[in-house]
C-alpha cells in the first residue's frame, strides 16, 4: 500500500507544462492547460454561446441573430427595465472538451452579399471563439432566416395607417 503513495506524490512533481504540450500534440495551447497537471478549467457552452453570438454581431450587415419568435421575446425583454436582450440570442453551440460546433440564425440587412457576409461571420465566430477558449471550432452553420428592410423600420406613425372613416 505505500508504494501507490509514493507513486502517486511523485507524479505530480515530475510533471512539466512541456509534458502537456508533448501529450497534446494536434490541440491548441489552451486546450493542453485545460487538462494539466496543475487543475482543470472547464468552459460552459453558455460562455462559448456569448462570444459567437458578440462576434457575429460585429460583422457589418449582420442585423440580428434569432428567429422571428426569439427577437420578438427580445425586443419584449429589451424593454423592461433592467433587463437586455441575451449575447447568446440567436445562437446555439455544442461544446466538447477539445471542439465546439456553432449554430447561428440571422437576420441580414438587406443589399448585402449573403455568401460574403457569412464568410466574414464565420471567420470572426472562429478567431473569436478559438482565441478565448483553446477551443477548435470545428464548424459554423449559419441559416439566413430573413433579410431586414430599412422601411420596415417605421413605428407605425403615420396617419394613413388608420381607419379608413372619420
Amino acid at each position: 500500500m505505500t508504494n501507490p503513495a509514493t507513486t502517486n506524490t511523485a507524479v505530480p512533481s515530475t510533471f512539466t507544462a512541456g509534458d502537456a504540450d508533448k501529450s497534446a500534440t494536434s490541440a491548441p495551447e489552451a486546450s493542453s492547460a485545460q487538462a494539466s497537471g496543475q487543475g482543470s478549467t472547464t468552459i460552459a457552452d453558455v460562455v462559448v454561446q456569448k462570444i459567437a453570438g458578440i462576434a457575429a454581431r460585429e460583422v457589418p450587415g449582420v442585423h440580428e441573430l434569432g428567429g422571428g419568435a426569439a427577437r420578438a421575446f427580445g425586443a419584449v425583454k429589451g424593454r423592461i427595465p433592467g433587463a437586455s436582450a441575451s449575447a447568446g440570442q440567436g445562437v446555439s453551440v455544442e461544446v466538447g472538451q477539445k471542439q465546439t460546433a456553432v449554430d447561428l440564425q440571422m437576420l441580414v440587412e438587406y443589399g448585402v452579399s449573403i455568401p460574403e457576409l457569412a464568410k466574414d461571420v464565420r471567420n470572426n465566430v472562429i478567431d473569436s471563439v478559438e482565441h478565448m477558449t483553446g477551443l477548435e471550432v470545428v464548424e459554423v452553420n449559419i441559416n439566413v432566416s430573413d433579410v431586414h428592410i430599412p422601411a420596415d423600420d417605421s413605428d407605425g406613425d403615420d396617419q394613413d395607417t388608420g381607419s379608413r372613416v372619420q
